[in-house]
């Protein structure tokens, strides 16, 4: 018996809605899969507290934080983890008086892509002390948004810690030519809002920026996600 046309329509019509229907069920239950966790950097320690993961007690894990700093930026503002409460954090290292300032320049620009976002914030904080008189100019110069982007110096005593223990970076200062000149890690680090280290990049390497950009969103993604949850 052939089948009338009006028949063969809702057939084909049902076949094709299928697809559609599938996507738009199950999409929800694959969005929270989508991104990939990214790492978090420094050392690991295994807790004596546990939590249950379908009924099986898993240890918890410690990591490694960036401590708590107290630093003053171009406004004369103190920055501490407590103003940045909820945040994530692009840093990087600087000096006014490099001859390259190429990454400062990077961070101008991603930081003016981010101005109307403020879950997410940019510093830059200095390796040289003498700098705390000269980063109102410095930030200035950048056209740096009031609260979005902060420039920092400090006393070695208390940034170098933070840079090497902390930020888990490179700095030092060189006097062999009779003038002062400092040598640090050129990396760019993104950090959460607990305040772990979740990427480090190379601020000269196009593909390590372009790295950092998706991850930047990646991370965003997750901190959306585990508000959602109650996290």
């Amino acid at each position: 018996m052939k089948r009338s046309p009006i028949k063969k329509v809702i057939i084909l019509v049902s076949i094709l809605a299928i697809p559609g229907f599938l996507f738009f069920y199950l999409l929800p239950h694959f969005a929270k899969n989508r991104y990939k966790s990214l790492p978090i950097f420094g050392e690991k320690v295994v807790a004596t507290t546990f939590h249950s993961v379908k009924g099986k007690k898993i240890p918890d894990t410690i990591y490694h934080e960036v401590p708590d700093f107290k630093l003053v930026n171009q406004q004369n503002d103190t920055i501490t983890w407590k103003s940045l409460t909820n945040k994530i954090v692009v840093l990087n290292l600087f000096y006014t008086g490099a001859n390259n300032q190429q990454t400062s320049k990077y961070i101008k620009q991603l930081s003016d892509g981010y101005e109307q976002k403020p879950l997410v914030k940019f510093l830059s904080l200095s390796v040289d002390p003498a700098d705390q008189h000269k980063i109102k100019d410095f930030a200035a110069k950048f056209k740096a948004k009031e609260g979005k982007w902060d420039f920092l110096a400090g006393d070695t005593a208390q940034t170098y810690p933070l840079i090497k223990q902390g930020l888990l970076l490179d700095a030092i200062a060189d006097d062999a030519n009779g003038k002062t000149s400092f040598i640090f890690s050129n990396k760019i680090v993104l950090i959460d809002n607990l305040h772990r280290i979740r990427g480090i990049y190379d601020a000269d390497d196009a593909g390590a920026n372009a790295k950092l950009e998706d991850e930047i969103k990646v991370l965003i993604a997750e901190y959306l996600r585990n508000v959602k949850d109650g996290r």
